[in-house]
């Protein structure tokens, strides 16, 4: 039996799948030009770094004859993974994300209780004040911070030498906490306004029936708005992770106001002193790869450690 279908509700869905083609259409018009700027300034240099790290470059007899692009395939990764300057710089990036996550996520994520309590008064001065440090570049933070740990120019070095206490905190063994400190400083403000927006999404309703019950504020932060914020807590947390892999600025200005850190302090500092300072490209490109995957590994397992606690 044939079922005849009423012609406006035809003419509807001929009208809706055209409505449908045409607006798809329009919006791929409009993507055109962020595929064509992510195409040349995401994919294309990752595509070239790849390629560069398969090649060395050659160099015929004593040098003067000019230089030739060689394919080695995957040596320039076992170069990578055999320096051991290299898998140091790794582990004081691993050190370093230790000391600097939990501390700098606790400290936002308690001030950004405290502003949200109804105790806080002047939450918004608060706010900005936190806020001021991220809102210094990293490379001036990194240039006051330098001021304040170089012995002889320091108010602080020269508060703690009057009480009897010698601070060197440029010395190879002070540089780490001392770039700790400059992160915590610049970011912990930043992250408190991520909290505090999510803190102010708590259901108001939930809150009340709390207070009825006679929870305090440390019970109701416990129980109701810190598992209400986990969301935004492991945004936060990826990126932090994600960022330490990143580190370079600090380091190498602290290195340069006479800190007696190495070169290679960091995995960003060494790929920055092999390209500039070896000129050996290809082998840099390679420990970009290196670093560039394994971030990509860490924010995997970030995701899955956090789809896993949501589930549950």
């Amino acid at each position: 039996m044939t079922v005849l279908q009423p012609a406006g509700t035809q003419t509807g869905r001929k009208n809706r799948s055209r409505g449908s083609d045409g607006g798809g259409r329009s919006a791929s018009i409009f993507l055109i030009p962020f595929f064509i700027l992510f195409t040349l300034t995401m994919l294309a240099p990752m595509v070239y770094a790849i390629v560069s790290s398969l090649f060395a470059t050659k160099r015929d007899g004593l040098g003067f004859g000019g230089t030739t692009q060689t394919f080695v395939g995957i040596e320039n990764y076992v170069r990578v993974f055999t320096t051991d300057s290299f898998l140091a710089g790794f582990g004081r990036i691993g050190l370093y994300a230790l000391i600097y996550v939990p501390i700098m996520i606790g400290s936002a994520l308690v001030l950004s209780l405290l502003l949200d309590a109804t105790v806080a008064k002047a939450k918004r001065i608060f706010q900005v004040l936190l806020f001021l440090p991220h809102a210094v570049p990293g490379v001036i933070a990194a240039l006051i911070w330098a001021y304040l740990y170089t012995p002889g120019l320091s108010p602080i070095v020269k508060a703690a030498a009057s009480g009897g206490i010698e601070l060197h905190l440029l010395s190879a063994h002070m540089a780490l906490p001392a770039i700790v400190n400059i992160g915590v400083w610049e970011w912990t403000g930043y992250n408190v306004v991520i909290f505090f927006a999510a803190l102010q999404a708590v259901s108001g309703e939930t809150l009340e029936a709390a207070r009825i019950d006679g929870a305090g504020e440390l019970r109701t932060a416990i129980s109701i708005k810190l598992p209400s914020i986990l969301p935004s807590l492991y945004v936060v947390t990826l990126f932090t992770i994600i960022g330490t892999l990143q580190l370079f600025t600090e380091p190498y200005i602290l290195r340069n106001a006479g800190s007696a850190m190495p070169s290679t302090f960091v995995p960003n500092m060494w790929i920055y002193d092999t390209a500039f300072q070896q000129h050996n490209l290809n082998l840099a490109a390679a420990g970009s790869i290196v670093l560039a995957v394994l971030a990509a590994i860490l924010a995997l397992i970030v995701n899955r450690i956090s789809a896993k606690v949501n589930e549950a």
